[in-house]
């Protein structure tokens, strides 16, 4: 039942990110956006150079969560960013946070079931024992 758990998180996770970062390129290239985006979120992109390396980051690790590919990896590189995206879902734009709720949700159980990879990150001495 973990495995089941754990799959459909990554597959979630996978689709959200690998839509949004799809999204922000077609808004980035001064099109309408196929899903709703965040103004708040949106306006935060003043420079063009910053939405693209945040969506093409987002697209990368949605393609490696549902290829199933460097999970722990991508795990990692998207923790900033799902504080960020929780953070500004709190204390901006409520509109998409039952999603960002869910996303976090599921982003914890994934680092919950792979816990065992992120344990060496909090070793205090630098040092695994």
């Amino acid at each position: 039942m973990r495995t089941v758990f754990m799959h459909i998180s990554r597959i979630l996770l996978s689709i959200v990110f690998l839509g949004a970062g799809i999204n922000g390129f077609i808004v980035g290239f001064g099109f309408d956006p196929i899903a709703p985006t965040s103004p708040a979120a949106m306006a935060l992109f003043e420079f063009d150079y910053l939405l693209f390396a945040e969506k093409g980051l987002e697209i990368i690790c949605g393609v490696f969560l549902l290829a199933n590919r460097f999970v722990i990896l991508t795990l990692a590189a998207l923790a900033a960013i799902i504080v960020n995206i929780f953070l500004l879902h709190i204390f901006l734009d409520w509109s998409l946070l039952p999603l960002v709720i869910v996303m976090c949700i599921a982003y914890g159980y994934l680092v919950y079931y792979y816990w065992d990879y992120f344990k060496p990150l909090f070793d205090v001495k630098g040092k695994h024992s």
